[in-house]
């Protein structure tokens, strides 16, 4: 599509007046859009339905939490409004799940994004493509997500606190700390008494969990530190302990829904009887899961002959942090991998739709974000390299629609 050259500077003006960092300085958004098939859409829908069953039944938790600790085995009724399915969309066969995240960051930025560039750019009068919804009405859905949740755990509205909870560098320097100011603002005008704090910000009385001696009730836990183990989590683990605080994500939903090793049991036939996976099931999660291991001794051989087959990802990792590529491991290194305390996943490399964009090309990526089996948002990245995620421009985050 061609656009007259004072496109991207306005549209990028807009977004820095809706309340996103300075863009594209300090938060990098591609000016040109991506359109998900709806016949994708419907794969992607009832892939994460299958998803959901799966990953909260308990025969799944019989299985994959026996290894666990302790503070991560006892069964929470939380679910995360912010969770997120994220997709490679191949040029060819079906869509596939790279990973999922039950913290993950963007939400209110794609929500911006979509709604922003919709209406300045007016793609759908060229394409079958359906309306993002307002920003006003994206918010009352978040917060009728959280008004469900809080319900749902408390029996009624909880006279405490609403925090959304990070670690103190990403609060003060990291590039969604103005999503967390969007989302405690969103939170308060929906009538919570909201914060943004750190762990270390907590306290325990023994029966309610403070921050800034305000009773806490509700937590929007952002933190990489996935269970917690860092002494600044003491009064956290105490209020948990206690059910006195709900708290989404945590170590129970990380354990059985978002750790990377649960994508080896999801990809592969091997457990399914123990997991009581269904043929329709495992036709529909192999399908759209590629082939995972979790790296062993027992399956270095294996992985070293056939490493130009996969990507090497640290098991706790985040944001492409420890990626390894095929050109970067052997066998004498895999073997390394094996004794690392973090341990490491091969997965299947799956290939990225590319994007013209000014000349050059951009390797794309889907996000789906759902709460309890419903889609209710869409975002992408293009990333300047095909291999690992590079949003420096020409890449960025990127306009996405669903088709019609």
């Amino acid at each position: 599509m061609m656009r007259d050259a004072g496109f991207a500077p306005n549209f990028f003006a807009a977004l820095t007046a809706a309340g996103m960092p300075v863009v594209p300085t300090e938060f990098s958004v591609v000016p040109h859009h991506q359109v998900v098939p709806a016949f994708v859409l419907q794969q992607i829908d009832r892939f994460i339905r299958v998803f959901d069953r799966v990953t909260t039944s308990e025969a799944w938790r019989r299985v994959v939490q026996p290894d666990a600790p302790s503070i991560a085995r006892r069964h929470r009724p939380e679910c995360c409004f912010f969770s997120c399915w994220d997709f490679h969309l191949p040029p060819q066969g079906d869509c596939q799940l790279i990973e999922f995240n039950d913290n993950g960051s963007g939400i209110l930025f794609a929500a911006i994004i979509n709604a922003v560039y919709h209406e300045m750019a007016k793609p759908a009068a060229s394409q079958g493509i359906a309306a993002p919804p307002s920003l006003s009405l994206f918010r009352q859905h978040v917060a009728a997500f959280v008004d469900q949740e809080a319900r749902a755990f408390f029996g009624t509205w909880s006279a405490g606190m609403l925090l959304i909870l990070d670690d103190r560098e990403s609060l003060q320097q990291g590039k969604f700390r103005h999503e967390f100011q969007m989302l405690r603002d969103m939170f308060h005008a929906a009538g919570w008494e909201t914060g943004i704090g750190c762990p270390a910000d907590l306290s325990w009385n023994g029966g309610q969990l403070l921050f800034d001696r305000r009773p806490v009730a509700f937590v929007v836990n952002r933190s990489t530190d996935f269970l917690w183990d860092s002494h600044e989590f003491a009064a956290l683990r105490e209020a948990y302990a206690a059910s006195a605080v709900y708290v989404a994500p945590n170590p129970f939903t990380y354990t059985t829904r978002s750790d990377k090793r649960l994508l080896e049991y999801l990809s592969l036939p091997d457990w399914d009887a123990a997991l009581e996976i269904h043929p329709e099931e495992r036709r529909i999660l192999t399908a759209h899961v590629p082939e995972s291991y979790v790296v062993r001794p027992d399956n270095v051989d294996m992985l070293a002959s056939r490493k130009q087959d996969f990507v090497f990802k640290p098991l706790h990792g985040f944001a492409g942090r420890g990626l390894l590529g095929s050109g970067e491991v052997g066998q004498a290194r895999l073997r390394r991998l094996t004794r690392q305390h973090e341990g490491y996943l091969a997965q299947r490399r799956v290939a990225k739709a590319a994007l013209p964009v000014d000349g050059a090309s951009v390797w794309t990526d889907l996000r789906i974000w759902a709460y309890r089996g419903e889609i209710f948002g869409l975002s992408g990245r293009a990333s300047r390299r095909e291999d690992r995620l590079d949003l420096t421009p020409p890449g960025g985050w990127l306009p996405t629609y669903a088709g019609t």
